[in-house]
């Protein structure tokens, strides 16, 4: 088994014509943990993803696993293991993909009952793979990350679609991984998916970092807090910084550290700001996740 190395992501933006996908996004992941690269449909995930393993060129800044581009690994199947867009062929069994896949990569087929085995596989290794249900598809995909005994997994929504059973399973998988001290990254775009199984997370919208830390960090923010916005933001946050009020910006608004709404409102009455949004927070990881990130997807 390899040993998990960080992925460090510094100043990574991506641009599709007039498009920015990822705007000047930095963030560490860390070994021995379980990291949820979160963020609504379109928020940029799959595309910084796609750029960490090679697939795509960045506009600006780097990716990089403990310093060092995927391009340039050494072996590189045999230091990340990464499942994003599986497609298999209906025809075949999950036997045969992994053997197929061990000797198109150079990998040691003696991993594939090992590696069946550790994904439950084995009673339906020999079963073609058009019979399998979602969560068996997935587990496949898994099995394939793992032929390398890799240190690193990125993983683009692995829990997307599963029933409760398989959910359950997916986060002994991945908690057991990072108790081995291997580098486990997730991304989904629902934090109740992956709420249980997370050490950190890594939240983004429209491309760029809004939040990163601590599961704890986050149900700390949960507390309860006011949401206003304004026309003139500006403005807004100049109102508020006289009032002494704490805050962040978000998708939909400012996001304040204050639970009464007649306070933020009337620091914006006394800076002549016109209101357009103010209401009290509810408190929860949930509520907070969607203040973050504008509340629904995109």
């Amino acid at each position: 088994m390899q040993s998990g190395i960080p992925i460090e992501i510094t100043g990574l933006s991506k641009h599709f014509g007039q498009v920015v996908a990822v705007d000047d996004l930095t963030f560490t992941v860390h070994p021995g943990r379980v990291t949820g690269f979160l963020g609504p449909n379109g928020a940029g995930k799959t595309t910084t993803l796609r750029v960490l393993l090679g697939l795509v060129h960045p506009s600006a800044g780097t990716a990089t696993f403990g310093g060092t581009p995927y391009a340039a690994l050494p072996r590189p199947l045999e230091t990340v293991g990464a499942a994003l867009d599986a497609n298999f062929h209906p025809g075949r069994t999950a036997r045969d993909h992994l053997k197929v896949y061990a000797t198109a990569t150079g990998l040691s087929k003696a991993r594939v009952p090992v590696v069946l085995e550790q994904v439950g596989m084995t009673e339906f290794a020999d079963r073609r793979v058009g019979g399998y249900s979602l969560g068996m598809r997935q587990r496949l995909a898994l099995a394939y990350t793992l032929l390398g005994d890799p240190g690193v997994f990125v993983l683009d929504e692995p829990i997307n679609g599963l029933d409760p059973e398989g959910i359950k399973w997916i986060r002994g998988f991945l908690q057991n991984l990072a108790h081995e001290g291997r580098t486990v990254l997730v991304s989904s775009h629902l934090l109740s998916e992956v709420q249980q199984s997370v050490d950190e997370v890594i939240i983004i919208s429209k491309g760029r970092l809004v939040k990163s830390g601590t599961l704890v960090s986050l149900e700390l923010d949960a507390a309860p807090r006011t949401i206003a916005d304004s026309p003139d933001r500006e403005a807004l946050s100049a109102a508020l910084d006289e009032a002494g009020l704490e805050y962040t910006e978000g998708r939909n608004g400012f996001i304040v550290n204050e639970p009464d709404p007649g306070r933020v409102g009337h620091a914006a009455f006394l800076g002549g700001v016109e209101l357009n949004t103010l209401h009290r927070l509810k408190s929860g990881l949930e509520e907070s996740f969607l203040s973050l990130v504008g509340g629904g997807e995109q």
